[in-house]
């Protein structure tokens, strides 16, 4: 509602009526579940178009005898590295399973309050 002219009908159009109601939350459920999902797809088509067309050089020159394949290069070192904060992770998940829980669940339950 703040630009002039089409805010109104852009507030009435992604509310779906004249106030937030169920249309709204629908709305933004699906937008929230679809637009990952096309985010993910849009990488991976750029990691795909990458991966066969190479990068671009600013300079012009040609460093194709410097270049290394990303498989199995990259990719190992890639993984190496999501399985070392993986076992980090785990390892403080069950060394001190407490120091990455909600202290609201040490909190005596009291069902008068």
């Amino acid at each position: 509602s703040a630009i002039p002219y089409i805010g109104d009908t852009i507030v009435l159009w992604i509310w779906g009526g004249f106030s937030i109601n169920n249309a709204t939350l629908n709305r933004f459920f699906s937008l929230h579940f679809i637009l990952p999902l096309l985010i993910l797809f849009m990488v991976i088509l750029h990691l795909f178009a990458l991966h066969l067309t190479g990068s671009s050089n600013p300079l012009g020159s040609n460093f194709n005898n410097y270049k290394i394949s990303f498989h199995p290069y990259f990719s190992i070192k890639d993984l190496l590295g999501f399985y070392i904060i993986l076992f980090i992770f785990m390892f403080i998940n069950f060394q001190f399973p407490y120091h990455l829980g909600d202290p609201d669940n040490f909190k005596i339950a009291n069902p008068m309050n």
